[in-house]
């Protein structure tokens, strides 16, 4: 059974799915797909902490799927901008777990993670799907995952 481990960008998952579609994605539904007929040996959302009770209840249907969820506090600047921003962390993550996944799925249209792609299929020689949106997916994140699965209606809710 190929042995799998998954890495959620979900800011990124979450505002382009809002954009494009005006919907949310389907946590439950990638499940079942990205799963079926194999182990998951991580799972990991990594999100942003307001402390609200909205969100809070969003993080615990991830928990209930089966995903372990990072949380980093939100920092509002004196000048109106706000930072949470995990890529160092997924990618820490992603080299962690590469060396016993067989395949890395990625769920992000971030193109600052298609070095690390390339890094963990040349070093580990582990395949590489990623999750995203189509036209809000860096082309060079599709081009260096294995495999591309556009996030569209059947991912949605």
């Amino acid at each position: 059974m190929e042995k799998v481990a998954i890495f959620v960008d979900v800011q990124n998952i979450y505002y382009t799915t809002r954009q494009n579609y005006q919907r949310h994605f389907n946590y439950s539904e990638f499940w079942t797909q990205a799963t079926a007929n194999r182990q998951v040996i991580a799972a990991y959302a990594y999100a942003i902490d307001k402390g609200d009770s909205k969100q809070q209840g969003f993080q615990q249907i991830l928990r209930n799927i089966g995903f372990e969820v990072k949380l980093k506090p939100y920092i509002q600047r004196s000048d109106g901008s706000a930072k949470g921003d995990w890529d160092v962390g997924i990618t820490l993550d992603v080299i962690d777990h590469a060396s016993q996944a067989d395949v890395i799925i990625l769920l992000s249209g971030d193109g600052d993670f298609d070095l690390l792609l390339t890094k963990v299929r040349n070093t580990f020689g582990s395949n590489t799907e990623v999750y995203g949106v189509p036209g809000l997916t860096a082309p060079s994140l599709i081009n260096a995952a294995n495999r591309f699965i556009a996030i569209d209606q059947h991912l949605l809710i």
